[in-house]
Formats: structure tokens, sequence, C-alpha cells
């Protein structure tokens, strides 16, 4: 245990190692150029079937994340200038937060369960049906929708004032049937045949946030929520380490941009393994035909659960196949669990790592990378 305690300090690189690392921003390509050789049928429901591969199971529901850290490598992406290009990443909206700080062309969010994927659908229409972040959050909340006075005046409030507003109206029966079956409408639109059982699933989802509310917290299968897991409430909140408000309802822009990109049908979401035969390759096949570098890739902890069933090595083989650079990043979450890392923060039981893809690869050939504490010691 000593060993492992003391690997934490000997290994951890600093900001400036990592800029060392990812060379030259001004010496890297367009990250937005665009290219013609997509496949023939590039609808929104035929680039989820051609990507995705089958579904597999969590033991979670993951319906919000339980990161509360997620935010604190914003400033050292900016630092690196990790913009543009394609984005991937894992689970549900805190990938909102890193895509409006990107500033992607393209974003795949991929995860092994189909209920993330209708999770997404639902947010898409979410999306959708809302003009302002206030009605984004009465949606998803299944409070009463405010009146065209309250959006305007609501335009420019910080995310503060959305929080208090949403805390202060009740949900209803009829308020979540009203606006579960608009969202439901408006998923079924958009052409993936979704059956039933999906659409009951989305409607569980839905409703998870509209009993809690703001309360919400993750919770895995069989275990309660932990104490330390962040609401609803604290992630909308929180900063980066700068102090930053950066959630992407934080301010309208950036609201606004994902929205955009939503009505692009350029957030993908795609059901695979990330050690997968398909999914995440298929990715960077897509990404290679839109001549978009990947920009940063935001894995949560699942590298520990695939170092845990012996994949880890395919996951890594997979990761190759992207086209990246060497300002391309992977975002991971480490937790604790009785070893703080050398970059936690007092107070978070989470704690949110950047590495550069290229430095990760050349560590694992190197024979550098054989546990979980050697990865999140490789790099920041």
């Amino acid at each position: 245990m000593n060993r492992l305690r003391t690997a934490f300090l000997v290994l951890a690189l600093t900001p400036a190692a990592l800029a060392h690392h990812a060379g030259s921003v001004e010496a890297r390509p367009d990250r937005w150029a665009a290219t013609s050789a997509l496949p023939t049928d590039t609808t929104f429901a035929a680039t989820i079937e051609r990507l995705s591969e089958p579904g597999g199971y969590f033991d979670s529901d993951n319906l919000i994340s339980n990161e509360a850290s997620y935010l604190h490598v914003l400033g050292q992406m900016r630092a690196l200038g990790v913009r543009g290009g394609a984005y991937v990443g894992v689970g549900p909206d805190q990938n909102f937060s890193y895509i409006a700080a990107v500033r992607p062309s393209v974003a795949y969010i991929i995860d092994i369960r189909r209920d993330n994927l209708l999770h997404h659908l639902l947010y898409k229409a979410l999306f959708a049906e809302s003009r302002s972040r206030l009605e984004y959050l009465a949606l998803l909340t299944a409070r009463p929708m405010p009146d065209e006075a309250t959006v305007e005046s609501y335009l420019s409030h910080d995310i503060d004032a959305h929080v208090a507003y949403i805390d202060g109206r009740a949900r209803s029966e009829e308020t979540f049937n009203t606006s579960n079956d608009r969202l439901i409408r408006r998923a079924r639109a958009f052409g993936l045949g979704l059956s039933e059982g999906d659409v009951e699933t989305m409607r569980r989802i839905h409703r998870a946030f509209a009993d809690a509310g703001l309360d919400l917290r993750f919770r895995s299968f069989g275990r309660g929520p932990r104490p330390y897991y962040p609401t609803l409430r604290q992630l909308l909140i929180e900063t980066d380490r700068e102090g930053n408000a950066s959630n992407y309802l934080a301010d309208a822009s950036s609201f606004e941009f994902v929205k955009q990109l939503q009505a692009a049908n350029r957030v993908i979401p795609v059901v695979g393994d990330l050690s997968g035969n398909h999914a995440l390759r298929a990715i960077g096949q897509d990404m290679a035909a839109r001549g978009a570098m990947l920009s940063a890739f935001y894995t949560s902890n699942v590298e520990y659960y695939l170092m845990a069933d012996g994949t880890f090595r395919r996951y890594v083989e997979n990761l190759r196949t992207l086209p990246s650079d060497g300002r391309s990043v992977v975002i991971r979450s480490y937790f604790s669990r009785g070893y703080p890392h050398p970059q936690s923060l007092p107070g978070y039981y989470s704690t949110q790592l950047l590495q550069t893809v290229d430095l990760m690869l050349g560590e694992y050939d190197a024979g550098r990378i054989g546990t979980y504490f050697d990865l999140v010691n490789t790099g920041v």
C-alpha cells in the first residue's frame, strides 16, 4: 500500500509536463476541415445504426454524473488549446459541458448501455423543445413551463437564478404527463423506430428527474446513493478550478452551442463497449470521413473496469484507430477509495485527470502502464 501511495507522488506530471508532450498548438492542423467521403445515408438514425454494436449491462442508472470534479480539467484544456475537431465521451449530460468548452464539429456519446442512447434521445428532444435554459430545466424536471416574459427576463440570469426558479416550483402528475408526452412525441420523430419498451424506458428516466428534481443523485443498483455523490443542483452550479461556472447551462452561449449541434444531428449517441470489436473503430472511421481530429475523449472511470475485466489492451488498440494529434486528450475520473491522488482537491471524492493520447500510448507501448494506478499517474 505504501508503494502505491509513493507512486502517486513520484509519477504525477505537472501541467507544464503535459504541455511538453502536447507540442505547439500553433503548429497543429485545422480541426474543422470537412470532407465529402461520408457514407451515402448520413441520416441521424442510420448513423447510429451503423456505428453501434449490441448493448451490454452496467450496474448503475447513470442518470447524472457522480463526479463533482468533472469541470476541474477545463483550465488545463484551455491552456493546451483543446478545441474543435471531434469529441468522444461516455455517460449522460456531463458530456455537454465538455462539448460547450471544446466546441467540436461533431460529438459521439458511446456507452455500453442502450439505456444511455435512449437517455440522450430524451436530451435531444429537450434541446429541440426548449428555447432557453429555463425552459430546458422546467421540461427536464417536469415543472410548470415559464411564460414568455419570464423566459425573456431569465436569458441573462446566472445558473444560480435558474436553480432557484426550479427549486421554487412543484411538480404535478399532470405537468409530468404533459411534459413527457411532448418529449416522447419529439423523440419519435428522430427516425429510430422506438419500441414501446424504449418509450417506457425514456418515461422512467424522465420520471426520475421529475420526482427528485434538483435533488437527484447518481444511483447504483442494489446500493443507496452515497452521501458524497453530488446532486443535480450541485452539478449545475459547480465550477472549474479557477472558479468559473462552466456547466453547459451556466450561460446562454454554451446552451445555444449544444442546442445547435443537436439540431444539426452532430451529437450522436452510440451503443458500444470501448473494448468491443466495432463501435469505437466505427467512430474513428466516421471521424476520418468527416476530416475531424480527436480533440477530447472523456472516459470517466471506464478504464478501471476494462483493467479489471482484462480487456484494456483491446481498448488501447481501438483508441489507436481514432484520428488524433499531439493535442488530443483523454479526460478520466479517479475515485480515491482510500488512496487520494496528488491532484485531488479537499471535499471531492472524485478527481478529474487530463492526459494526452500520445503520452498514454507511448507509456503503454513502453510497458509502463500495467495497472490502473500506473494509468492514472501517467499524466496530470
